[in-house]
């Protein structure tokens, strides 16, 4: 329940006619809603508000249990280490599969712990471009803010579309399963992910509040689904050879003839895989506690799903019959083949389909509602054109409701470039790592200097990474650096148009959309978050 009012602070004795109060956090409320939104709103969320100058719009109707099913969903770890193989499988084979994803779990890890630290600051919905302002020397935010906001956009919008994507082509999979003359055309998946796409932005508008409900379902399915379906692909398949799984490097038709430049290129299946922990800052508005709940979610999902991740691929990689009958398959992703050559069943192999179906069913949901909150929060931020009706919150549902319209319209958009390649859909793999990764280079970048100068301090935090937080935030940053370098590579060697890694196309085309409308609009209305932060704000 709301508390009293909060005391304002002062800001310290070079006070300025510059430095705006901010008023008590109460006040921020819209009285319409006030009833509404007050319930889980925490005198630790009124202070962090306050703090960093926001209103409090949206119900705080999540807790620990279903916001750390909220990032095991997102993450999908296992779900994703079966639908998203096809780069690495095609570069290396079973061993760049399987050494990519160790040492992607490696260095994921230290960029969610940098991350979680950094939530428990400044718990917000935009997440990392709040914190580049915040952060940031104060010459270079503005910018930095503005270009992080942008790719985290871009990543977020592009997730949700390979994720609806990944689900219109397991449905068109299990049609071929059933039915073995269907011929699987890239129009007919258009239609069927465009639907399915609606109908979770639907859920995301009229049953948002049932979210956390739903996301205690799924984590209990997540974790209890993955037994099962290992133990009886484990039991009714043949097994490969250890030697094959582990060092067995071998090229599918990609054409790179050095193996470890290979591995390299087919690593951003694995990325993709163990990413997706800064999903539930985007959520912190509608977290109860979100200081400390926020961190605390991204580290257990993390440690939690990683050996799930390790334990599918490994038995993915052992009943793989063949790799090239994988890829080559008509059944349009390679795991719906192995699981029916595991089963030598038709109906087998469609019910374990059905239920990853229904696993990343929900997985999108959740991305959606993710990506629909950071879009919010950067046009309530004057980051995006039209941010007056982009960072609405509609006033009786408690929820960004034109956002999740625009994170549909995205997709749908998406989509119909698979109608006429199905290779440049395919780069939206690429597309929803590359802009992750450059987003967690610029705002660890930024805290790592703040370390250094300690000119202003970091802000205190409830889960904090003490002493050890240098070093952490160093290989963090080693690692996202690694890891968005190699995204923009093709995967094969001799490059068509039909071949080409569309992603860094995409990735410069937007992101010169936003620098001229930086140029043009932006830098006279965008001014970062920092200017509303207690003890920062300037003109």
């Amino acid at each position: 329940m709301v508390s009293g009012p909060l005391e304002l602070k002062e800001v310290g004795s070079d006070r300025s006619p510059h430095v705006q109060a901010v008023p008590d956090t109460r006040e921020c409320l819209n009285e319409d809603v006030l009833q509404d939104v007050k319930k889980g709103f925490t005198v630790n969320d009124q202070r962090d508000m306050h703090r960093m100058g926001k209103k409090q719009e949206m119900r705080r109707n999540f807790r620990l249990i279903s916001t750390i099913g909220f990032t095991t969903c997102i993450m999908g770890t296992w779900e994703n280490v079966l639908t998203s193989t096809s780069q690495g499988l095609r570069t290396g084979g079973r061993p760049c599969l399987f050494w990519s994803l160790v040492w992607a779990c490696c260095g994921q890890l230290f960029i969610v712990l940098s991350l979680a630290e950094m939530s428990s600051m400044a718990p917000t919905a935009g997440g990392q471009y709040h914190w580049v302002s915040e952060f940031a020397p104060r010459k270079y935010q503005k910018f930095l803010s503005y270009v992080s906001g942008w790719l985290s956009a871009l990543a977020w919008q592009s997730a949700v579309a390979f994720n609806s994507y990944l689900t219109g082509t397991m449905i068109q999979g299990v049609i071929f399963l059933n039915h073995q003359t269907y011929a699987p055309a890239r129009w007919q998946g258009t239609l069927i992910v465009s639907a399915a796409s609606i109908g979770m932005s639907l859920f995301n508008i009229f049953a948002a509040k049932h979210l956390p409900l739903a996301e205690g379902i799924f984590v209990t399915f997540h974790f209890f689904a993955f037994v099962p379906i290992i133990v009886t692909l484990l039991v009714l398949a043949p097994k490969a050879k250890a030697q094959d799984v582990f060092f067995g490097f071998k090229d599918y038709g990609a054409g790179w003839a050095n193996p470890s430049l290979a591995v390299m290129i087919g690593q951003v299946s694995s990325m993709f895989t163990i990413m997706g922990s800064d999903s539930v800052a985007h959520m912190s508005e509608e977290i109860e506690d979100a200081g400390v709940t926020v961190p605390k979610a991204m580290i257990l999902s993390f440690v939690l799903n990683a050996p799930l991740a390790m334990g599918s691929v490994l038995t993915y990689l052992f009943i793989m019959p063949d790799v090239q009958s994988a890829l080559d398959s008509r059944a349009g992703l390679p795991f719906i083949y192995v699981f029916s050559e595991a089963t030598k069943n038709t109906i087998g192999a469609s019910i374990l389909v059905v239920v990853i179906l229904l696993l990343f069913f929900m997985i999108n949901i959740s991305c959606t509602a993710s990506a629909s909150r950071q879009t919010f929060a950067f046009a309530r931020d004057n980051g995006l054109p039209f941010s007056d009706w982009l960072g609405a919150v509609h006033p009786a549902l408690h929820i960004p409701v034109n956002s999740v319209i625009i994170t549909c319209a995205f997709s749908l958009i998406m989509f119909l470039i698979n109608i006429g390649s199905g290779v440049a859909m395919s780069a939206l793999l690429s597309l929803a790592t590359s802009p992750l990764m450059g987003t967690y280079m610029i705002c660890i970048s930024c805290v790592i200097v703040r370390r250094i100068t300690k000119s202003p301090p970091l802000p205190p935090a409830r889960w904090s990474l003490g002493r050890f937080g240098m070093p952490i935030n160093i290989l963090a940053l080693i690692y996202a650096s690694w890891a968005f370098f190699w995204s923009f590579w093709p995967v094969n060697r001799e490059v068509t148009a039909e071949t080409l890694n569309w992603a860094p196309v995409l990735f410069v085309g937007v992101m010169g959309l936003s620098g001229v409308l930086y140029w043009l609009v932006a830098r006279k209305v965008y001014e970062g978050p920092v200017i509303k932060v207690e003890g920062r704000r300037f003109h």
